[in-house]
C-alpha cells in the first residue's frame, strides 16, 4: 500500500493510528476482573442489517470462577444495548453501564464459589455506523455496512472479559444478506437459510439471508468476523489452506499476495514449529479502520496497503501473529511484548531473509525510533500505560522487538533459533510470561542473563557511545596498536559491543566488554588504523544522533495527528537542534505552517527541505509538489507549473506523487474548504 512505501512515510500513519488509539484504556480495567473469573467459551448467534448498520445478537458465555466471585463484569461496545441477561437458572440478572470504560457489571443472584464453572446469557443489539461509541474514540473497530461489515475483537461487539489476555473458545453464528459472504476463525459449517432456534438472535429480518457458523475449538482469541462482497482466490501450495478474500479492484493482486504469503508462512514454520492451523485468510479490510489486525487464521489488511508495489513487510508481520497471539499470548498486560513485539521481530527476520542485511539494518533503524520516541517508562512496566498509545505501542512493539535483536546478538544465531523455537513449541496455546520466557533462555543459552533482562526490562534510557584512543607505532614494523575506552553515560550498562578497526589492510574487529561509563581497549593492527566504528551492525539499541532527529520527528508527528500543532513545532525544532540541515524535520514543519494557512512560511520551510541533507528521497519530490499547491492557491500558475515539472524530473513515485503532478500539472489545485 502507498501507506508504506516509504518508511518515514509509514512510521507517520502508523503514529496516526495509535494517537487515535489511546482511549483503549479501558481495557486495562480487565486486568483485576480476569484474575477472579476466566471466560471459557462463547457460543454467539448474531444478525447483521447492513444498510442500517444494525446488529443485534445473543450470546451465550461459559465462565470458571477463580476465586470466590460475587460481581461479574464485561465489555461491550457503548454503542450496543443490553435487552435481557440472565444466569444459568435463566433468572434476570441487571448490568449497569459505564461509558468511561465500556464496562458492564452486575451482581450475581448466588455467589460463585472458586472453580465453580455457570454461564451467563445476553441479549444485546444496536447501530454499528460511526466511532462515536468506539472503545477507541475517533476509530471505527466495529461497523455494520452494506458494503463490508467488520467486527473485530478489539470494537468489544461481544461481551468480552480480560481483553488479550483471557483465551477462549467460541462458536459464532453470522446472519448476513445472501449476496454477502462472512469470514471467521475455525471450522465453517455449510452456510444455510437462518433457522428460529432458541439461542438465536433472531428469526431473521432479511427478506433472502445466509447464516455461516464458526467453530473454534482451541482456547485463543477467535472474536473477528468480517462480512462483505469479495472475490475469492484460493491456494493449497506448501499443504497450505490458503484463501485471499480481495475487494474486486484488487483482485488482479490476490495471486501474488496469496504466493507471498505462502512464502512468509512457511519461513515462520521453519523457524518456529507448525501454527495453530494450516488454513489462512487473508483478508481485505476498509480504510477507515486498522492498517491491518489479525484472528486465527485471519490476517487482516487495509485496502490502502494492497498495491502493485506489494506490501511483504505488513503482510509478514500480520502472520507472524498466527504464532504471536494465536498461539502464545501475554500471560498479563505487562506481558504484551511476547505478542506485538515478537511479532515485529519475526517481520525483521523475514525481511532479513528476503532483502538481506541491508533489509535488516533498516528495520533496526525503524525499530530504535520507535523504541526511544517514548522511552519513559520500563518495559516491565508496560501494564500501567494505557493500550495502543503512542507510548504503550513503542515500548511493546519496537522495543520488544529490538530486546530480541540484541538478546539474538549475546546468544549467537544458532543458540537463538533454539531459543524462539523451543518457546513458540512450550507455550503453543497457552498464555506466557516475560519471566517464563527468562527462564527458557537461560537454559538454552547455559548461563543467568539477568543482568541483561534487568537492563533492557526494568530501565529506560539507551547509550549514546563515543570513543577516545591513542595509535603508537610498533617497532620492527610490526604495526600498530591502538589503546582507548569506549565511552556511555549510563553508569549501570552492560553489554559485548563490536568495535571495527578499518586499515590500509585487513579489517580488524574486538568483541569488547562494556561495562559502566568507560571501558578500555587495546587493539592491534597491521596496517594502519583509518576508522574506528562502535557497533557498525547496530547490534545494540543506541540513542545516537540520528535516533535522537527521528524520535523528535516520530513523537511531532504524533502530536500533528493529535492536532497539537505547536506541540509539533516544538519537536520538529527540536530535531532541528540535532540537525540544522534535516531536510525530513524542515518538511514537517513546511506541513504544519500549510496546515495553517501559513503560506510563505510554509514555502520557507519547503525551500529549506530542498536545500538540506535529501533524506529522505522522497522529501525532495513531495517539497516541490506541495510548493506547487501553494503557488496555484496563491495565484502563481506558471510557477506551480514548473513545481509540478521539477517533481515529476525526479522519476519519485512515493505516495503516488508523479500521478498527482501529473494531475496538476493538467488543472490548478484548489484546496479544499476546511
Amino acid at each position: 500500500m502507498t501507506l508504506f512505501q516509504s518508511r518515514l512515510m509509514r512510521r507517520a500513519r502508523c503514529v496516526y493510528v495509535v494517537a487515535v488509539l489511546c482511549a483503549l484504556s479501558a481495557m486495562c480495567a480487565q486486568a483485576a476482573e480476569k484474575a477472579r473469573m476466566r471466560v471459557d467459551d462463547y457460543q454467539i448467534s448474531a444478525e447483521l442489517l447492513p444498510e442500517t448498520h444494525k446488529l443485534s445478537a445473543h450470546a451465550t458465555v461459559k465462565v470458571t470462577a477463580l476465586d470466590d466471585v460475587s460481581v461479574a463484569s464485561f465489555q461491550l461496545n457503548n454503542a450496543l444495548r443490553i435487552t435481557k441477561l440472565v444466569d444459568a437458572k435463566d433468572q434476570p440478572l441487571t448490568p449497569e453501564r459505564n461509558t468511561q470504560d465500556s464496562s458492564i457489571r452486575f451482581s450475581l443472584n448466588s455467589g460463585l464459589a472458586k472453580n465453580e464453572t455457570t454461564t451467563f446469557a445476553f441479549d444485546y443489539e444496536g447501530t454499528l455506523a460511526s466511532p462515536d461509541d468506539s472503545p477507541v474514540e475517533g476509530l471505527k473497530l466495529a461497523y455494520v455496512g452494506p458494503d463490508t461489515s467488520y467486527l473485530l475483537y478489539p470494537g468489544l461487539w461481544f461481551p468480552v472479559a480480560g481483553y488479550g489476555v483471557n483465551r477462549f473458545t467460541a462458536t459464532i453464528s453470522v446472519t448476513v444478506p445472501a449476496h454477502m459472504i462472512v469470514i471467521g476463525s475455525g471450522r465453517q459449517a455449510a452456510a444455510a437459510a437462518p433457522g428460529g432456534k432458541k439461542g438465536q438472535a433472531a428469526s431473521s429480518q432479511i427478506a433472502n439471508s445466509k447464516t455461516f457458523t464458526f467453530s473454534w475449538t482451541k482456547p485463543s482469541f477467535p472474536g473477528t468476523i468480517i462480512a462483505g462482497s469479495f472475490q475469492e482466490y484460493k491456494s493449497d501450495e506448501a499443504g497450505m489452506d490458503l484463501h485471499v478474500f480481495f475487494k474486486p479492484a484488487h483482485a488482479e493482486l490476490a495471486s501474488e499476495y496469496g504466493a507471498t504469503a505462502v512464502k512468509e508462512f512457511t519461513y515462520y514454520v521453519t523457524q518456529y514449529g507448525n501454527a495453530p492451523s494450516t488454513r489462512l485468510q487473508v483478508v481485505e479490510l476498509p480504510d477507515d479502520t486498522l492498517p491491518s489486525t489479525y484472528a486465527p487464521e485471519i490476517a487482516a489488511i487495509a485496502g490502502r496497503a494492497i498495491t502493485g508495489k506489494l506490501n511483504y513487510r505488513l503482510l509478514a508481520n500480520t502472520i507472524a501473529h498466527q504464532w504471536w497471539g494465536v498461539s502464545v499470548s501475554p500471560a498479563t498486560k505487562d506481558d504484551w511484548w511476547i505478542d506485538d513485539g515478537f511479532a515485529r521481530y519475526s517481520e525483521a527476520r523475514y525481511v532479513e531473509s528476503a532483502a538481506g542485511a541491508a533489509g535488516l539494518e533498516e528495520m533496526v533503524k525503524d525499530m530504535s525510533v520507535g523504541a526511544l520516541a517514548y522511552d519513559s517508562v520500563p518495559l516491565s512496566s508496560a501494564g500501567k500505560l494505557d493500550f495502543y498509545s503512542p507510548e504503550f505501542q513503542s515500548l511493546v512493539t519496537d522495543k520488544g522487538a529490538m530486546i530480541l535483536h540484541m538478546l539474538r546478538y549475546v546468544v549467537g544465531e544458532t543458540k537463538f533459533l533454539k531459543i524462539m523455537r523451543d518457546f513458540a513449541t512450550q507455550y503453543a496455546g497457552k498464555p506466557a510470561s516475560t519471566d517464563e520466557f527468562r527462564k527458557l533462555v537461560e537454559k538454552d543459552y547455559g548461563e543467568r542473563l539477568t543482568w541483561f533482562f534487568s537492563q533492557w526490562m526494568d530501565s529506560t534510557s539507551a547509550p549514546e557511545f563515543k570513543t577516545k584512543y591513542t595509535v603508537y607505532r610498533l617497532g620492527n614494523n610490526k604495526g600498530f596498536r591502538i589503546v582507548g575506552a569506549i565511552q556511555q553515560d549510563l553508569d549501570l550498562f552492560r553489554m559485548p559491543v563490536r568495535l571495527r578497526i578499518d586499515t590500509d589492510g585487513r579489517t580488524e574487529e574486538k568483541r569488547i566488554e562494556v561495562v559502566g561509563t568507560d571501558s578500555p581497549f587495546s587493539v592491534e593492527t597491521f596496517g594502519r588504523p583509518r576508522r574506528i566504528s562502535i557497533d557498525p551492525d547496530n547490534n545494540v539499541l543506541t540513542n545516537s544522533k540520528d535516533i535522537k532527529l527521528r524520535a523528535s520527528i516520530l513523537r511531532g508527528q504524533g502530536l500533528q495527528q493529535q492536532g497539537d500543532l505547536a506541540g509539533a513545532l516544538g519537536e520538529f525544532n527540536k530535531a532541528l537542534d540535532v540537525n540544522k540541515n534535516s531536510s525530513l524535520a524542515h518538511y514537517r514543519i513546511a506541513e504544519i505552517f500549510y496546515l495553517q494557512k501559513n503560506y510563505q512560511s510554509s514555502a520557507n520551510a519547503y525551500r529549506e527541505s530542498l536545500n538540506g541533507d535529501g533524506e529522505p528521497r522522497w522529501t525532495e519530490v513531495w517539497s516541490h509538489l506541495q510548493l506547487g499547491k501553494i503557488f496555484d492557491i496563491t495565484g502563481q500558475r506558471e510557477r506551480a507549473v514548473n513545481e509540478y515539472r521539477q517533481a515529476i524530473q525526479t522519476n519519485d513515485n512515493t505516495q503516488g506523487a508523479q500521478d498527482e503532478a501529473r494531475r496538476y500539472m493538467q488543472k490548478p489545485y484548489e484546496r479544499e474548504p476546511s
